[in-house]
Formats: C-alpha cells, sequence, structure tokens
C-alpha cells in the first residue's frame, strides 16, 4: 500500500514532458509570420482589407523593398529613378512607420494602407531616410519581414553634413525664421562639435552595425549616392539586379540638366526633374574646419568600409 501511495505521488510531481512540436512552434512564434499577424490584429477598422483591393485586380500590399536611408543621401532620386521600371509600385511620402511610435502603434494594417495600389508582379517600395539611423527600426522591419531587401544611398559623410544644415537651413528660412551659421553647429570651445545631430547622422559604421545584426549584407544593397549624381545609369542597373528586376531601365532615361545642375528623368517622352529643393548650394565653410570634418570621419569611414567589404571616394 506505501508503495502504491508512494507511486502515485510521484506520478502527480513528475514534471510533464513538453512535445518537440511544441518548442518548434514556439520558435516559429517569433517568426516574421507570426509578428505581421499580431501587428494586423491591432487594427480597428475591419473593412480596410476589402478596401485594399481594386477591381483592375490591384491592391494595396507590404512593401518588398524598403528605401531605409541615409538622410540627404539622395533617398528622393533613387525612388524616382527606380520608379522608372514598370515593375516598381512606390509610395509617394515617407511614412516613417518603423521609427515614429504613434504610426507603429497602428499596426500593420495601417501601414499597408499608405502603400500604393499594385499588380501582383509589381515590388512595393516605400523610403523614409530615418530608418537607417533609429536604433528600434532594423528589430522591427526583421519581425516584419526577414527576407526584407533593403536599399540605402550613401554620399561623402561630410557634404551629407553639410547638405542636412541645408536643408535645415532652407525651412528656416521659408517660414522667416533666424537660424544660426554652419560654423555655430560645427564648432564647440574651439573644436569640432562631435555632438552635433548632423555629424551623428554621418557615422555609418555605428549605424550599419545595428542592420547586420537583423540582416545579413547581402539583403542591403548600398547605392553609391556620389556616383548617383555623376553618373546615374550604372547605379540603377545595379539596384535592377539587387531586386532582380529585368532591365527595364537604359541610359536614354536620363539627360543633364545644365541649369540644375543635375540629371533629370526622362519617360515615354515625358521630362521631370526633381524638386527645386534638391540639388542646393551648400554653405561656404572654412578649409580648416572642412579640414577638421574629415579627418574626423578618416577613421570611422575606414570601419565601415572593413564591415561591408568596399571602399568608396571619400575624403
Amino acid at each position: 500500500m506505501a508503495a502504491f501511495l508512494l507511486g502515485a505521488v510521484l506520478l502527480i510531481v513528475q514534471p510533464q514532458i513538453v512535445p518537440s512540436r511544441t518548442a518548434i512552434n514556439s520558435k516559429a512564434e517569433t517568426s516574421s509570420q507570426s509578428a505581421q499577424r499580431d501587428l494586423l490584429k491591432k487594427t480597428s477598422q475591419k473593412n480596410d482589407f476589402k478596401e485594399n483591393i481594386h477591381s483592375n485586380g490591384s491592391c494595396r500590399q507590404l512593401p518588398q523593398t524598403i528605401i531605409i536611408g541615409v538622410r540627404k543621401g539622395g533617398t528622393r532620386a533613387l525612388l524616382e529613378m527606380l520608379s522608372l521600371h514598370p515593375d516598381i509600385a512606390a509610395a509617394e511620402s515617407e511614412v516613417h512607420f518603423f521609427d515614429w511610435e504613434d504610426h507603429y502603434r497602428n499596426g500593420l494594417q495601417w501601414y499597408i494602407n499608405q502603400m500604393p495600389f499594385s499588380y501582383p508582379h509589381q515590388i512595393t517600395v516605400e523610403k523614409t531616410p530615418a530608418y537607417f539611423t533609429s536604433p528600434k527600426v532594423p528589430e522591427r522591419v526583421h519581425n516584419m519581414n526577414q527576407s526584407m531587401r533593403l536599399l540605402l544611398i550613401l554620399r561623402d559623410p561630410s557634404e551629407r553634413v553639410l547638405s542636412d544644415y541645408t536643408q535645415v537651413f532652407y525651412n528656416h528660412m521659408q517660414k522667416h525664421k533666424p537660424y544660426p551659421s554652419i560654423e555655430q553647429f560645427l564648432i564647440k570651445d574651439g573644436e569640432l562639435n562631435v555632438d552635433y545631430k548632423a555629424i551623428n547622422r554621418s557615422l555609418y559604421y555605428i549605424h550599419m552595425q545595428n542592420w547586420l545584426k537583423y540582416f545579413p549584407l547581402d539583403r542591403i544593397h548600398i547605392v553609391d549616392g556620389d556616383k548617383l549624381i555623376k553618373d546615374p545609369f550604372p547605379e540603377i542597373e545595379k539596384v535592377e539586379r539587387f531586386l532582380k528586376l529585368s532591365p527595364q531601365i537604359n541610359a536614354s532615361n536620363f539627360y543633364f540638366n545644365k541649369t540644375k545642375g543635375f540629371y533629370c528623368l526622362r519617360d515615354s517622352g515625358r521630362e521631370r526633374c526633381l524638386h527645386e529643393s534638391k540639388g542646393r548650394a551648400h554653405p561656404q565653410v572654412d578649409t580648416q574646419l572642412l579640414e577638421k570634418l574629415h579627418e574626423y570621419f578618416h577613421e570611422p569611414n575606414k570601419k565601415f568600409f572593413e564591415l561591408v567589404g568596399r571602399t568608396f571616394d571619400w575624403h
């Protein structure tokens, strides 16, 4: 009788053996598919799916490619050039889904609602330059789609800093608001102000390390922004190959506009250029200060080259 009672007690306290399939399912719940389902549940509009299907057979869908940055690197030019391809459907405005908390809380269905209508054979693309330097974004994109193809366009870090300042300066000018000179941002206590946000955004290797935690290098195509300005067609050819698109864009789609000083687009006989805010002249900077900026970026650039296994023609 005592043996029987002891056996019963052992049966009660014995931990349950969890089948291996449960463990597999647990891992699957952390996959991009489950993350998509979780975010889709957050939508409060039941008719969203119906509204995202058009009678002509097109529909809104999650992007398969995102231009993640960099700010003032040429993201708008890249998107406009890529839109020349018939198999590309591009979102018109910057969505800021992954980096703005109030947008991200809306869930994936809200994100889909921001996308253009596209056909099954087309690739949907959105671009938000702030994604590259936002710490939370790589993991969030990975949770949505770990097979995402990412486009990153970079230019000389020093030139990017000047362009960054120029944009903010003109934004203030248009609102008739005063704005300090660039020297006031670049210099602090007689030394280069490394806390200036525009400088931090140009430390590419720091931000790239964060992305490489979640995406292998072969999922991130780096576009040379400086070359895209000077000779866009070869760079766009590389993007076509990376996205596995048929070669549809050709050299005749680009022509140099002497008045604007940069390349414009020609599509089916129509010519169009980027907004007048693009290609603005940078402020004149003291040569010694500019040299300090170049020297500061020398080591970070070297680290970035080693990280991506590629060099760029930067100062």
